[in-house]
């Protein structure tokens, strides 16, 4: 039991919960109106001011529910004993309290689906409280009591449940993210790679011919500086894909269908025909996306290297 209460103080509150939007002012809106018809014209509402009085103040708690859930519901539910233990002194025999305040049983839902693991905790005595008065005070037999409570844990239940199964999708998609985030560097360390091994071959090549032909190390300076130009600009494109907080540059994956876009872009070099032989339309995504990547690199070499 010391362990579990450990585990359970040990969870931390949901970061950067959702603030009030339109659906609590309408829920809220909904509720107050209730609450007044009801204490207007119900006619066996016992108590009935105060009663009123704790539905009204009672009901905005719920637009900071996501935001304060243990102080709201430490607010609610003190109030609710408050307004049992002035029924009972007050002689009172019939339960005081409006049907439409049944709403705030949304504050220990909002509890266990925002709040840490402490502040679950330290609302539970605040939360059983008037539960067991009901039970105790209001006692109308063994199957109402059960019900009452297996809705108030319920409810509970259905915020854990909740909560950890938007934990466990988010965490999901964190991991396609890493994924893809490996992907798209190992794509640039290709790419440089690539870009540095062409800068290595021309210069060297550009060395051993300038002894006899001089502007061959200006030809080589010129493919290097053009390599260059093109493995900054694609490692830039990279690198903003890879940042978390910078905009990327997004783009569906090439497949062979775009290999004649490929074909057709304008560079310099001999010019490229393309053809393709079968059925393509079963291929693999994947498969699809390593072969346009051959093919690029392949189209890459041949403008580069090949000789008119």
């Amino acid at each position: 039991m010391r362990d579990f209460l450990r585990s359970v103080s040990a969870e931390k509150a949901v970061p950067n919960p959702p603030r009030r939007v339109w659906r609590d002012w309408a829920l809220v809106s909904v509720a107050l109106v209730a609450s007044v018809l009801e204490g207007i014209f119900r006619p066996d509402l016992p108590w009935r001011w105060p009663s009123i009085v704790i539905g009204l103040v009672l009901i905005p708690t719920l637009l900071w529910r996501r935001t304060h859930p243990l102080a709201t519901v430490i607010v609610a539910f003190v109030a609710v004993v408050v307004l049992d233990v002035g029924r009972l002194i007050a002689g009172v025999d019939q339960p005081a309290g409006l049907n439409s305040s049944s709403v705030l049983i949304i504050l220990p839902y909002a509890l266990t689906r925002w709040g840490s693991g402490r502040h679950v905790l330290i609302a539970m005595p605040f939360i059983l409280t008037p539960a067991v008065m009901s039970a105790v005070f209001e006692y109308t037999g063994i199957g109402d009591a059960v019900a009452g409570f297996a809705i108030l844990f319920t409810t509970l239940a259905i915020g854990v449940a909740v909560r950890f199964r938007t934990g466990s999708r988010a965490r999901e998609v964190e991991q396609i993210k890493l994924l893809e985030r490996e992907h798209l560097a190992r794509e640039l360390h290709d790419t440089v790679a690539h870009h540095v091994s062409a800068m290595t071959i021309r210069a060297q090549a550009g060395l051993a011919a300038s002894a006899t032909r001089p502007e061959a190390a200006t030809e080589a300076l010129q493919v290097i500086e053009a390599e260059a130009s093109r493995a900054l600009a694609e490692m830039r494109t990279m690198v903003r894909m890879l940042r978390r907080d910078d905009p990327a540059e997004r783009a569906p994956t090439p497949e062979i269908t775009d290999l004649t876009h490929l074909a057709h872009l304008p560079a310099p070099g001999p010019p490229v025909e393309l053809t393709i032989i079968g059925d393509i339309a079963g291929v693999p995504s994947a498969v699809s996306a390593t072969i346009y990547r051959v093919a690029q690199e392949a189209i890459t070499n041949a403008r580069r290297h090949a000789r008119q």
